[in-house]
């Protein structure tokens, strides 16, 4: 692991054997968030102005030119899935009544539930309408079925709020649908729009499954520090009643009653900012993060695996290994 360029730009390296096809999907999925209505165009010019590192997208797109060449079939699935992932994000944060995204106002705040909802809704459907382009069955059924697994690990997840057992496992299965599962379908869909054979897509859905994994645990390391730089905590997650990776570790190995007590209000919807403040000192000195990223370091070491064995190119090498590198080391 943390064998190529530590101190370049993990983005510049992962872009470079995909440069133009990444531009062209940029300019495919403009085209598609793009409408001439007054209220529905704003609300899709709002959208687009998000951008984001489109780390999905890149997934596809690399694991397409491992196994051949990528094609228009190739970009119409990456937008399509890209689509369906921005539609779950305008939906998520309506069920979750959040009022920013990536550091801007969510469209529910902007304008209301209803238009995120409908926004939303026209989103999906275009994302249909994009995979439908591909005129490949397979990747089709992968959308989807994707479509329902987001949607049953957010049902999961609100469950498991109700759940007085702090298991590792149900953690594990929530992630696995909730994030690990769209960058799994876009792994197996670049395979998938280059006719790959159903060993490399095999192996490509395990090595999407993997990052997407890394990707959750990172995520939810974040909530225990500041946003912007290592320091002060936040614990967002707690307030919203989920207990992740680090505190269910200290629960589970180190259990004071106390912290059980606290945990289990969070659960309930009760516990104050004081109290999440001392359940994330409690799991950063019973060593919870350090746990969340040995797991981490894990599942990478998985995944370099399948880097080292199943991508020949060089370029495409150094690109897969930035990829890697970029999902574990990132801060935000």
């Amino acid at each position: 692991m943390h064998k190529y360029f530590l101190s370049m730009d993990y983005l510049s390296l992962i872009k470079q054997p995909i440069e133009h096809e990444l531009q062209d999907f940029i300019d495919l999925f403009n085209r598609s968030l793009t409408h001439d209505d007054g209220l529905l165009g704003r609300a899709l010019t709002h959208i687009r102005s998000r951008g984001g590192k489109r780390m999905r997208p890149m997934l596809i797109l690399l694991i397409a030119k491992n196994y051949g060449r990528v094609t228009s079939v190739t970009q119409h699935a990456a937008v399509g899935l890209e689509l369906l992932h921005t539609a779950s994000l305008v939906h998520d944060d309506v069920v979750d009544e959040s009022t920013e995204r990536r550091g801007q106002a969510s469209v529910n705040a902007t304008y209301d539930n209803k238009v995120a909802v409908l926004v939303g809704d026209y989103i999906l459907s275009t994302a249909l309408l994009n995979v439908s382009h591909t005129g490949n069955q397979a990747i089709v059924q992968n959308l989807a079925e994707l479509g329902r697994t987001l949607s049953n690990g957010e049902i999961l997840q609100l469950t498991n709020i109700q759940n007085e057992v702090f298991s590792e496992q149900v953690y594990y299965d929530v992630i696995r649908q909730k994030t690990a599962a769209l960058f799994e379908s876009c792994a197996v869909c670049g395979a998938l729009s280059v006719n790959a054979n159903a060993e490399q897509q095999e192996q490509a859905r395990r090595f999407g499954q993997n990052i997407g994994v890394i990707f959750q645990i990172r995520d939810d390391i974040f909530d225990y520090f500041d946003s912007k730089e290592i320091g002060k905590p936040t614990g967002n997650d707690m307030a919203e009643g989920k207990l992740t990776l680090p505190v269910i570790y200290a629960l589970n190995n180190h259990p004071v009653d106390s912290m059980l007590t606290l945990a289990k209000k969070v659960k309930g919807g009760t516990v104050n900012a004081d109290e999440i403040a001392v359940l994330v000192d409690y799991a950063k000195e019973t060593g919870g993060i350090e746990y969340a990223e040995q797991q981490m370091e894990r599942l990478a070491a998985e995944a370099q695996t399948y880097i080292d064995r199943c991508v020949a190119d060089e370029a495409l090498k150094k690109a897969f290994s930035a990829y890697l590198e970029f999902v574990i080391q990132r801060r935000n």
